[in-house]
């Protein structure tokens, strides 16, 4: 008995992939489909990285085409291919560069630098090459939770090397001035510091560049809204009112210089008691989801208030890095996904041809 393309496709437009919000066929994911009598062969090639993704989704399909009448054998392989997407217009772009991801907070204290180095690296572990910005100039803390204290090297005396740690290459003016040093800078020689930290950099073939934002809507802000291909944002929020208030500002700057939001995390969501187990909503609940949903952008996902986030990052070696399976980095892990895949649905032209597809009926 043999199979035919149309049985299949209708079996692939039925799994929808959590991380696209589609099936696999609309978001032009199919990269093969050979169908030769009773065997099935499909390359999938994602617009993500999906390295903590990829067993379950090849498991997924397997067991989806061997389920079809006709089928003796189905080979699945699953891959990812990241690509540059657009940014708003008139901004020049990035050497070496191809996405920019902006983490910003309406207000302090809601963890936006702990979730920008650990969603940088989980999109690492994922399976990308990533760097970190550090656009705080007044207040560095990115060389502290990477737990690197090195120079940038400069080769010609003009342009900086990343510094490397932990897979990530990363930038701060942390690394050119003394931890304790403040910077007394007025708004324009903050925002010409960034621009040359950002552009003086020598970034190395990054899918990702993750900008950790200072908190705010302020000088910092403007200048990447209005000279920095930002490919997307990500706001970070707690569930407090307070702290909602002011990530709604956040997420209407961005919206009013057009460039889009990929989504809100909602951080400090719920605190787990070491010794008893007691799991508590101190902050408030829902807080993001609500935000997301009076928006119409997606909610990317809660993560803990958990000293062992605050304990490792501070030694500069973040969850992420320090136990990648556990279950803190698989949270961090799945926005990242999420994140990702948003981003991979941004593409200027889907093509209008369906992938190459062979049928064999003997």
């Amino acid at each position: 008995m043999s199979v035919s393309s149309q049985q299949v496709e209708v079996v692939l437009k039925e799994i929808v992939d959590p991380y696209l919000g589609t099936d696999l066929i609309t978001a032009k994911a199919i990269k093969r489909l050979a169908v030769d009598g009773g065997a099935v062969v499909l390359e999938v090639e994602l617009g993500y990285p999906a390295q903590g993704y990829r067993n379950v989704l090849t498991t997924l399909l397997k067991d989806k085409l061997a389920a079809i009448a006709g089928v003796a054998s189905a080979t699945v392989d699953v891959s990812w291919k990241i690509e540059a997407h657009g940014a708003q217009k008139g901004a020049k772009p990035i050497p070496n560069v191809k996405n920019l991801i902006a983490v910003a907070s309406g207000k302090g204290g809601v963890g936006k630098s702990t979730v920008a180095v650990n969603l940088a690296l989980a999109l690492s572990v994922e399976g990308a090459r990533v760097g970190i910005l550090d656009a705080d100039i007044y207040g560095p803390s990115q060389p502290r939770m990477l737990g690197a204290q090195t120079k940038p090297e400069s080769k010609d005396g003009k342009t900086l090397e990343p510094v490397m740690s932990h897979g990530l290459q990363s930038m701060s003016i942390g690394y050119l001035i003394d931890e304790e040093t403040p910077m007394i800078w007025r708004g324009p020689m903050v925002t010409q510091a960034l621009e040359q930290l950002l552009r003086d950099t020598n970034w190395n073939d990054l899918d990702y560049l993750v900008v950790d934002l200072p908190p705010g809507t302020g000088d910092t802000q403007l200048t990447l809204a209005q000279k920095v291909p930002v490919t997307g944002a990500v706001i970070v929020t707690t569930p407090q009112d307070i702290a909602l208030l002011d990530a709604r500002k956040g997420l209407k700057m961005f919206e009013k210089v057009e460039i889009p939001v990929l989504g809100i995390v909602e951080n400090m969501s719920t605190h787990l008691c070491p010794k008893c187990g007691h799991e508590e909503h101190i902050f408030g609940e829902g807080g993001g989801r609500r935000m997301a949903k009076q928006y119409d952008v997606d909610f990317l996902g809660e993560l803990p208030l958990d000293i062992r986030i605050r304990e490792e990052t501070d030694n500069g070696k973040p969850t992420v890095i320090v136990d990648p399976e556990c279950r803190i980095s698989q949270l961090y892990r799945d926005i990242a996904r999420r994140v990702a895949g948003k981003l991979s649905l941004r593409k200027k032209d889907y093509g209008s041809k369906f992938p190459n597809i062979v049928i064999k009926n003997t």
